[in-house]
């Protein structure tokens, strides 16, 4: 069982796949719920790491950052196209669709300006472009896009506004231009500063591009910057986790995500440990690099505020991950993007005709569970060619939706929740969302699991203990209905 399997969620994404290959969000940047958030969270645990480590998870101070006002709105807006599909990823982007660029702006731009009206005003509080690798598109591309959510859609004045970028030579040249254009935090997927790490990834660039990359990136004005590394890589060494580690520290951004290699079906990667080619990643030295990571992060003044995220210093943690994390609210764009509301809502009425699962913004009785929505998700088609088509022809581009039951609605919020190593989940936050007390849903298993040593509860909130992170899925399984 690989280790942390669950640093990056997942969903019915692989549902009705159609045309062209699958690549995770492309190995640019921090992975995105938006591309496929999680009505079941896949957490492995860190089991091999229960002796002999003694991590003290609880040592940081308290988060340095408030937790949001109920109700916040995100807005996903996902690029499918990368330069180079990387082997180890399954997410909905595609390499050498360069003819498609131009259409699939111009169809994004509809389906943007569509949610714009529906959404009639509603505050967005938090934007994040990603994929894939959004710096592939052109300069006026980019420009008409990001103008466009400017001018359409109504953003609250803190907004924050992501993008991924890959740190290659080509996307240098954005940085300015996506500062220019109100993105106030960029995220890089630089997974290794090690040569022979980055070829085994498939990555187009190089330790020195990445430094390059940072570097161009504080010119342009960034001051929140992401950076995105892997481990657990098949033959990936102590030293060489060590020394990637040694030069993050030197470079010191404010933010910093680790995930662990994931040997997912049907890539290259899969095939490569199927037929000898690549060993399968050790999972013993997974943890070991993982509680290494913890440490030495948290002695450089960084706090671990998720099971895979770092941020160094007030107001740069991610919130639009939060939103994830929160179980709250956004919506995504593109193909494959993913959606997640909670009714009623304010779409406004006359401009859902294209959403047949929402009647009057309340859900439409089609799960046949026989108990009231709490929430609803759905899913745009996977294929960029029939995305472009479907939205070219103002049909609906919306291939899977699921209503979700206030049951179901509620142990979400524990699974993800969960994932915040601080946080975890308050119960103030809990009842608000859900109309009923934690205790009053969940009273058996809390206890059971305090009694167990795997929760632990302030009185606010309640959240893993460092043993219960070690075991996840044994904790998460207590609120799967």
């Amino acid at each position: 069982m690989n280790v942390l399997a669950a640093l990056r969620p997942t969903y019915s994404e692989r549902r009705g796949q159609e045309e062209g290959a699958k690549v995770p969000e492309g190995g640019a940047g921090e992975p995105n719920p938006g591309n496929g958030p999680a009505s079941a969270v896949e957490f492995t645990t860190l089991g091999s790491a229960q002796s002999g480590h003694g991590v003290d998870f609880r040592r940081l101070p308290d988060p340095a950052f408030a937790e949001a006002d109920e109700g916040p709105l995100g807005l996903y807006i996902h690029i499918p196209f990368c330069a180079r599909k990387c082997p180890y990823c399954d997410f909905n982007t595609y390499a050498r669709l360069e003819p498609l660029y131009e259409a699939y702006s111009q169809a994004l731009c509809r389906e943007l300006d569509r949610w714009a009206v529906r959404l009639d005003g509603r505050a967005v509080h938090t934007v994040f472009v990603g994929g894939g690798t959004p710096t592939v598109l052109s300069s006026g591309q980019l420009r008409r896009i990001l103008e466009l959510v400017h001018d359409r859609f109504a953003l609250a004045a803190d907004v924050e506004f992501s993008c991924e970028a890959n740190p290659g030579i080509e996307d240098r040249g954005q940085f300015a231009l996506l500062r220019s254009l109100g993105v106030n935090r960029l995220s890089m997927g630089v997974q290794s500063f090690q040569a022979e790490e980055l070829a085994f990834l498939g990555r187009i660039h190089s330790a020195e591009d990445a430094l390059r990359a940072y570097d161009a990136a504080v010119h342009a004005g960034f001051e929140n910057i992401n950076l995105d590394f892997m481990f657990g890589l098949p033959r990936q060494s102590a030293e060489a986790w060590d020394d990637s580690l040694d030069r993050v520290l030197e470079l010191a951004p404010r933010h910093v995500s680790l995930y662990s290699l994931i040997v997912e079906p049907d890539t290259p990667l899969a095939h490569w440990v199927e037929t000898g080619q690549a060993p399968a990643p050790d999972d013993d030295m997974a943890a070991d690099m993982y509680e290494s990571a913890i440490g030495r992060l948290g002695e450089a003044g960084y706090e671990q505020y998720e099971v895979s995220n770092w941020v160094r210093g007030t107001g740069f943690v991610c919130r639009h991950n939060l939103l994830y994390w929160r179980n709250q609210e956004w919506v995504g764009v593109g193909p494959g993007a993913h959606s997640h509301l909670r009714f009623p809502t304010g779409l406004r009425g006359e401009s859902i005709g294209d959403l047949p699962f929402v009647d009057n913004g309340a859900c439409a009785e089609s799960s046949g569970s026989g108990a009231p929505a709490a929430a609803v998700r759905w899913s745009n088609r996977k294929g960029v060619q029939g995305y472009i088509g479907r939205v070219e022809a103002d049909e609906s581009p919306v291939d899977f939706h699921e209503e979700i039951s206030a049951e179901v609605s509620m142990g979400e919020t524990m699974m993800l929740g969960l994932r915040l190593v601080r946080e975890g989940v308050s119960f103030a936050r809990f009842e608000a969302m859900h109309g009923q007390p934690l205790g009053a849903a969940f009273g058996p298993s809390l206890d059971r699991l305090q009694e167990e040593g795997l929760l632990e509860s302030d009185g606010e909130r309640v959240r893993l203990t460092p043993r219960g992170l070690l075991v996840g899925n044994r904790v998460f399984s207590e609120f799967i209905a």
